[in-house]
């Protein structure tokens, strides 16, 4: 950063407040939908069972949004370097913090002593390259994760890359130039979800191409809605674009027919709910509950999987009835719910508001 450069600029601009109760609608959805795929494998048979769609919504919001806050010479201002050490800020403390919660949950579960087999080393090689978003493929019994530990940083490590590439390129680029990789993108997208059968894949160590191909496309589908203006002025509220990002959540899942549904609505209706989101009217009642749920979305994201963990081997030692998984799946996500907003508020937030107040003084 440049000895010049304004402490203004490090100042996060104004939020799209609909967009992140969207974010936070799809994080309790992602929650919802790890505990249904482990006590109800069968995609077809899951309520939820589109849910990982999620995913692909949030890396377009993150275009639209990392377009909005530094095209038009902001990220010229501040520089590449200044530009990564704000995203690690905003980002990192918890990938750390979901990193210590994953290695305590695999030392200490009740209910399974899989790490015996593995032993300390690969438990240190895990916690080490989950800490430094590096894929580190190990545990085949279970899905053969980039990250163990902390399943969800596979989507991260992604979101670091999408940055890198935006901060070095893509933002110098001419909307021509990106209509042709958006092209090129659904085309990727159309092609691995009739290879895979659909496009949940990405995250781990025998589909990680997949990865590439949901961040490539679904990014630059937001940083388009962005420069091209597609935001859509509507008296739509928080409460009926959340029904309409549900709808796709909710979308039953079927073999047969997911390699014509997912490239539609990846390919078109993510990007329309993402125009829709950032040109609704947010009425004075939902102002909170936007912003809460905005809070919490990446929290609650990034610290519940070592619990699914927990609850996968509770399943396998005691095999509890469906009756039962019903009552446990909606107590545990009340509870997550409860133990992200503390470590945002406790954790999360002093660690990054001291890593930011450092950066300012540094001016």
């Amino acid at each position: 950063m440049s000895a010049n450069t304004s402490p203004d600029l490090l100042k996060t601009k104004q939020h799209f407040q609909i967009l992140d109760g969207l974010r936070g609608v799809a994080a309790v959805s992602v929650v919802i939908f790890h505990f249904m795929e482990i006590a109800q494998p069968n995609y077809e048979k899951n309520f939820i069972g589109h849910a990982f769609l999620a995913v692909d919504f949030f890396f377009c919001l993150s275009g639209f949004v990392i377009a909005y806050a530094y095209d038009n010479s902001r990220l010229k201002e501040l520089g590449f370097t200044t530009f990564l050490k704000l995203r690690l800020i905003r980002l990192h403390p918890l990938v750390i913090i979901g990193s210590v919660i994953g290695l305590l949950s695999w030392l200490f579960d009740p209910f399974s002593n899989l790490y015996a087999k593995y032993g300390d080393i690969n438990a240190f090689l895990m916690f080490i390259t989950s800490c430094f978003m590096i894929p580190y493929p190990i545990i085949r019994e279970r899905y053969f994760n980039l990250f163990h530990l902390n399943a969800p940083s596979w989507s991260l490590f992604w979101e670091y890359i999408a940055n890198i590439i935006y901060a070095l390129v893509l933002v110098k680029l001419r909307n021509k130039i990106l209509w042709v990789l958006l092209v090129i993108g659904a085309v990727l997208i159309t092609y691995e979800t009739s290879k895979s059968g659909n496009i949940s894949n990405g995250w781990g160590g025998d589909n990680i191409s997949a990865g590439a191909i949901r961040v490539f496309y679904s990014f630059l589908a937001g940083m388009m809605v962005y420069r091209l203006g597609w935001i859509i002025k509507s008296r739509l509220g928080f409460v009926a674009v959340s029904v309409l990002t549900l709808a796709v959540f909710l979308f039953p899942f079927s073999n047969k027919w997911n390699f014509v549904s997912e490239p539609i609505i990846v390919i078109l209706y993510l990007p329309l709910l993402v125009a829709l989101g950032a040109g609704a009217t947010l009425r004075p009642a939902f102002g909170k509950i936007c912003k809460f749920s905005g809070e919490l979305s990446y929290p609650l994201y990034m610290v519940h999987y070592p619990f699914i963990w927990i609850f996968f081997s509770y399943l396998e030692k005691y095999k509890p009835t469906m009756d039962q998984k019903a009552i446990i799946i909606p107590v545990c996500t009340v509870l997550l719910i409860m133990f992200a907003w503390l470590i945002l508020k406790f954790i999360d937030e002093p660690i990054r508001k001291y890593l930011k107040t450092r950066m300012e003084k540094s001016l």
